[in-house]
């Protein structure tokens, strides 16, 4: 028994030598910066006549317009692209269940738009959607009226079809290794208890894909903050109010040097994907702990 201590002892602390560099490095260049950043958020000013005004730069931050457009977009979008990429990739996944296994080579090409680089992509939405682009000049073929798609409310939509083009395949391929990890037996046999394609949908598949969706839509979640590179390429700092984010607020604060500003809108940057991450995992733990009851 005091062998069976020991060892655990030691492996106990092998295992703590092995995540410690990890841990050091986490604490230096994220929790630091955090720490700092909190402590700016309560502050005025710049350099050294910042003064500690509590939470007033946050009451300050909320009544103003421009960062009321800002968040209001940036959850309007997630709003919108969220659900739509989860259930579009879960229609393909479906779709392509039966042959993940035989063509390897499908994976591949539904993971190409998400390893394209941020450039390439951005000269294909202006080769589309600039005032000349190929979509116009189609419109414009057809008799039907033109329109500035990335100069107005329609560069919201070219956005959300932007990111959903890039990002889906990879929510795909996590849905699938999800799928195939369901036994067959389980299909069978409810075939053989003539069960119907949406019952073994609804009551074989849906179950048992609760935590692929959710590593999916956590995954689409940080997708959704990276769009801003695209986002900023099309449109520049100061883009149509429809796809003005916080992302762009947080960057021309920074650009004007206003740290307190700056660590506000970080700070609720990160309330909202704390509480979006813990609605969904809280949301999939329920449905876990009823399919198991």
């Amino acid at each position: 028994m005091k062998q069976v201590s020991k060892n655990t002892r030691r492996c106990a602390r092998e295992g703590l030598l092995l995540v410690l560099p990890l841990t050091a490095g986490c604490g230096l260049f994220y929790a630091v910066p955090f720490l700092m950043v909190l402590q700016n958020s309560f502050q005025r000013g710049t350099g050294r006549s910042r003064e500690y005004v509590g939470i007033e730069t946050y009451r300050s931050m909320l009544r103003s317009g421009v960062f009321r457009l800002a968040f209001g977009n940036t959850l309007k979008f997630l709003a919108v692209a969220l659900p739509l990429i989860i259930l579009l990739s879960y229609a393909i996944a479906l779709l392509l269940k039966n042959h993940a296994r035989k063509h390897e080579a499908l994976k591949s090409v539904l993971l190409l738009p998400y390893i394209m680089p941020v450039v390439g992509t951005v000269l294909l939405v202006e080769l589309l959607f600039a005032q000349t682009g190929l979509v116009n000049r189609g419109l414009y073929t057809l008799g039907l009226p033109v329109a500035d798609w990335l100069h107005s409310k329609a560069a919201f939509w070219v956005v959300i079809a932007l990111y959903l083009w890039k990002n889906t395949g990879y929510s795909v391929i996590l849905l699938l290794s999800g799928l195939i990890t369901i036994p067959e037996d389980h299909y069978a046999a409810a075939s053989l208890d003539g069960a119907t394609a949406w019952q073994q949908l609804r009551y074989i598949t849906m179950p048992q894909m609760w935590y692929s969706v959710f590593f999916a839509a956590v995954f689409s979640l940080i997708n959704a903050f990276k769009c801003f590179r695209e986002i900023f390429l099309i449109g520049g700092t100061h883009p149509d109010q429809s796809i003005y984010m916080l992302q762009h607020f947080i960057n021309n604060a920074f650009d004007k040097l206003n740290y307190p500003k700056l660590a506000v809108a970080s700070v609720l940057l990160l309330l909202v994907l704390t509480v979006l991450f813990a609605l969904s995992y809280r949301w999939v733990r329920r449905k876990e702990a009823y399919k198991d009851a």
